[in-house]
């Protein structure tokens, strides 16, 4: 998937409130359920065939479990209509789920769900920028989580189903709220390879501007800057996105889940700043490439100048010495015309000389 270009009229704009309408670029991908349920001591996973294998069930008091249902494609309104009424999901809620272009938030309805929206961000296949957001969002409830991410993209959900089948951590004997922070964690995680990516390139740059070995043009640079903009702007809003979770008091999300939201929400102002300076060493890398080459510049011109300089005379001589005047007494001197090299020798010499004197050479 590329970038979103914001710039394409959106297919959502004057239509009713509530209307499922995908908004985003064009997938071929078929929509994708997984459910996944589990407890301390039980797990299973299954792909659903049918919506049927969807319908949430009546968890036994005598062993409760957490449901799980992960959605890889958003851009069948039919099947975001469905799941809607399996799980009673408010029409708004819907809207921003199929709404790629949505911004972080997090909102709670008064049907007793949690709806969070974020961007998973991609590293370009090339390895080398071309950063791109996926649009992921969840839904909490009592004892189930309802993920929705934009298309499969190796899904960045493995590990926390990894650990899931391996009953590894907490997760298994926590409930869904742990879940959904697992599922945030992984993705906030994941930013920081992008840090690592963006200060790898940073560094290549920085020793090429120093010293004076940047040949390529300052459209690497301005790239650069575009994808850290571009990431900061989809991490940004996460900062009162958490803050505003936690201060919630929402009764889905225990006490002791908290503080491991909290620390979510650490990394994420980590990440924020050390964007913030990512881009003051990038304003400052490209301020340096430009003065490099203004100094350049400058050095280029000084040569020319002294060179004019010194032919000026050189040039004055010779014009005098080129005009055809027959009573110019130099041209009948037996040794004019080495005389003239002499001159022409001695003045170069000198200006040489005074060029070095004054500190120009």
């Amino acid at each position: 998937m590329a970038r979103p270009n914001h710039r394409k009229h959106r297919k959502n704009l004057l239509t009713s409130p509530g209307t499922l309408t995908y908004v985003g670029e064009k997938t071929n991908i078929k929509t994708v359920i997984k459910r996944i349920e589990y407890n301390d001591s039980f797990y299973q996973e299954e792909v659903a065939s049918t919506m049927e294998v969807c319908i949430p069930k009546k968890v036994p008091t005598d062993q409760p479990y957490i449901t799980w249902l992960n959605v890889t494609g958003i851009h069948e309104p039919q099947v975001m209509e469905q799941i809607g009424k399996l799980y009673q999901l408010h029409p708004l809620l819907l809207e921003d789920v199929m709404n790629s272009y949505q911004k972080p938030k997090v909102e709670a309805y008064e049907d007793g769900h949690l709806f969070i929206t974020m961007k998973m961000l991609h590293l370009g296949k090339t390895g080398a920028g071309g950063i791109w957001g996926e649009h992921v969002s969840f839904v909490l409830g009592k004892d189930y989580l309802v993920s929705f991410q934009e298309q499969q993209s190796g899904d960045v959900f493995t590990p926390v189903i990894d650990r899931l089948k391996g009953s590894v951590g907490k997760t298994r004997r926590s409930g869904s709220d742990y879940l959904l922070y697992a599922l945030m964690d992984v993705i906030v995680d994941n930013y920081f390879l992008l840090l690592e990516n963006f200060s790898d390139q940073l560094d290549q740059m920085e020793d090429q501007v120093i010293n004076g070995r940047h040949s390529q043009s300052l459209g690497d640079l301005y790239d650069l800057k575009r994808e850290l903009t571009y990431t900061r702007r989809l991490i940004w809003p996460l900062r009162d996105m958490l803050t505003q979770l936690v201060r919630a008091d929402d009764p889905l999300v225990s006490k002791r889940v908290f503080p491991y939201m909290r620390d979510v929400n650490d990394h994420v102002m980590q990440i924020i700043e050390n964007l913030d300076a990512y881009r003051e060493l990038l304003a400052s890398l490209v301020d340096v490439h430009l003065s490099t080459i203004s100094n350049r510049m400058n050095e280029v011109m000084k040569t020319l100048t002294i060179f004019s300089a010194i032919f000026m005379p050189i040039t004055f001589i010779v014009g005098v010495y080129g005009m055809n005047f027959d009573n110019m007494p130099e041209l009948h001197e037996r040794y004019g015309y080495y005389t003239t090299w002499a001159a022409m020798a001695l003045v170069t010499l000198g200006m040489l000389l005074y060029f070095r004197w004054k500190k120009w050479l």
